[in-house]
């Protein structure tokens, strides 16, 4: 098919794509860098006029340390491990 075509036209249709290809490539570059420009702006601009939150470190009170297992539990644990044991020795 390109072989039928009239050697000028090809070289019209080439030079009209590299044209396209081109203004394209050209107006993508250019709203990238005025993305990234009006993103630094937006960041500098909310940076400088929100207000700063002030750090609040507050002590963190003693943690008192209580058992896991209360003493009433025990016997109870104690007699599940037991029959666990010697479930698993059968």
């Amino acid at each position: 098919m390109l072989l039928q075509m009239p050697k000028e036209l090809l070289i019209e249709q080439i030079n009209n794509g590299l044209i396209l290809i081109l203004l394209g490539m050209g107006f993508v570059f250019v709203f990238l860098i005025l993305l990234v420009f009006s993103t630094k702006l937006l960041s500098f601009l909310v940076i400088k006029y929100t207000p700063q939150e002030v750090a609040v470190v507050a002590k963190k009170p003693q943690a008192i340390l209580s058992p896991a297992v209360t003493v009433t539990d025990q016997p109870e644990i104690a007699a599940a491990i037991t029959a666990a044991v010697a479930q698993s020795e059968r």
